[in-house]
């Protein structure tokens, strides 16, 4: 089972507090928080009517009704009839309609994989360099989003095909605000002061860290979290992007010190719950329980997102239980990384109302309507952070305009024998005992074979 299921677990449900508009319109037109202005500048300037546009992707209920709720948006604005088909088979349908002539006008890609296989085949249509100029000046961490949209086409030359909606954070610490207030905890503002703080803990007779591995077949996929985060803060982007190739070798020195460096939390009994021995039996989804014990089995658990959905029932986030920047090196100066996933449109069937549709993604206005329905993240810029259903989103949606870097999770990337293989495989061994240095040249061996 691939991390990415779990990535897309909805944290919260939908709110009650939304009021259904004439035309269908889930909010009412000028009301609200909303950035009408950019709705209504798009609406004067596209007439899109008796066109149609349709969308296919892997959202299912709840996602699929969020977002039929902002196509209504698009069609009152242009005229124009948009649909969306979702499928918990698309990535399989899309290709066989796309290679048949039959592909809707959009697709929404779940993972970059595909979206590259389907450009170097000619099966998209680029979104141009004017997108991917606005993309960069717009989003927080803008390069980073041109580039993970950016592939080869047919004759190998480097375009932009796709345009990322919905993003979700993986770079994060959660950790129960009483617990901190009571022991006299701040916050880390950096890698350092985390490192500080795991000491003092430690100093003060409890412990830091809850950490589980086990995920069924799928065990050890939380540390390889944990290395990409890692190797984000002590290396340039370049180097992550190149390892993620294989350009670099996984036993390259480099790695090999971010393994060490999530061993260094790891791998000491006295920083983890049940000591370093009980890191790859503890199930992940029973990990972060001990945080809401009395008193405290640990005080801080590193996951993404989705994780309150394993909390103790009744949890509410943003006060039983709450979440930080997994920080990056002070002395270090790479920014502020952000480790992460998400969907992105690509254009499979070209048409006026298509590239119209593309423009609406722009305004601030689209994303907002998603922002307010819930499980939904933007790095647009141009917002209205106060638009989130929810506090919890909003904190989520500041950690990633403050990102300087967004990257992938590096393991979805890789050949499938490795990223859900080896290297999950890999850190299992390594949290056992195994030097880091023996389990990488494993992992690349690996690699090797299946080239």
């Amino acid at each position: 089972m691939r991390k990415t299921f779990y990535s897309s677990v909805a944290i919260l449900a939908l709110g009650t507090g939304m009021v259904q508009a004439d035309d269908h319109l889930l909010f009412v037109p000028g009301e609200g928080g909303f950035n009408w202005d950019s709705y209504n500048a798009f609406a004067a300037a596209h007439d899109f009517a008796g066109q149609k546009v349709t969308i296919a992707g892997p959202w299912l209920s709840p996602e699929s009704g969020y977002f039929d709720n902002l196509l209504a948006y698009f069609e009152k604005a242009t005229g124009a009839d948009a649909t969306y088909t979702g499928s918990d088979s698309f990535e399989q349908q899309i290709v066989i309609d796309a290679e048949a002539g039959s592909a809707p006008n959009i697709a929404v890609f779940p993972q970059p994989g595909l979206m590259g296989v389907m450009a170097g085949s000619g099966l998209l249509t680029p979104l141009g360099d004017e997108l991917a100029a606005w993309t960069t000046a717009n989003f927080a961490a803008g390069q980073s989003w041109v580039d993970l949209g950016t592939f080869a086409d047919k004759e190998g030359n480097e375009q932009f095909f796709g345009m990322f909606f919905n993003v979700n954070v993986k770079s994060l610490v959660w950790y129960v605000p009483e617990n901190f207030e009571d022991a006299g905890y701040d916050v880390p503002n950096s890698m350092e002061e985390l490192k500080a703080l795991t000491d003092q803990i430690v100093a003060d007779g409890g412990t830091p860290w809850c950490i589980g591995l086990g995920s069924g077949a799928a065990t050890g996929w939380p540390a390889t979290d944990w290395v990409e985060d890692l190797l984000l803060r002590t290396q340039t982007p370049d180097v992550y992007d190149a390892w993620v190739k294989n350009e670099i070798p996984f036993n390259d020195p480099r790695i090999v010190a971010a393994i060490d460096e999530f061993g260094a939390f790891a791998r000491k009994d006295e920083y983890v719950v049940g000591g370093a021995g009980a890191v790859a039996t503890t199930d992940f989804r029973d990990s972060p329980v001990g945080m809401f014990s009395a008193p405290p089995a640990c005080y801080m658990h590193r996951q993404a997102s989705f994780i309150p959905a394993f909390f103790p029932e009744g949890t509410e986030v943003g006060e039983d239980a709450d979440f930080f920047y997994f920080p990056s090196y002070e002395n270090k100066a790479l920014g502020n990384p952000v480790l992460g996933g998400g969907t992105s449109l690509a254009i499979t069937n070209a048409s006026d109302a298509t590239a119209g549709f593309i423009e609406f993604l722009k305004t601030p206005f689209a994303h907002e309507i998603m922002m307010a329905q819930g499980g939904f993240l933007t790095p647009h810029s141009g917002v209205n952070a106060d638009t989130y259903q929810t506090e919890t989103l909003k904190g989520l949606g500041d950690i990633l305009l403050g990102a300087t870097t967004f990257r992938f999770d590096g393991s979805d990337l890789m050949p499938g024998g490795v990223g859900a293989g080896t290297f999950w495989t890999g850190m299992v061994d390594y949290t056992g005992g195994a030097s880091a240095s023996d389990v990488a040249d494993s992992i690349q061996k690996s690699w090797e074979a299946l080239k």
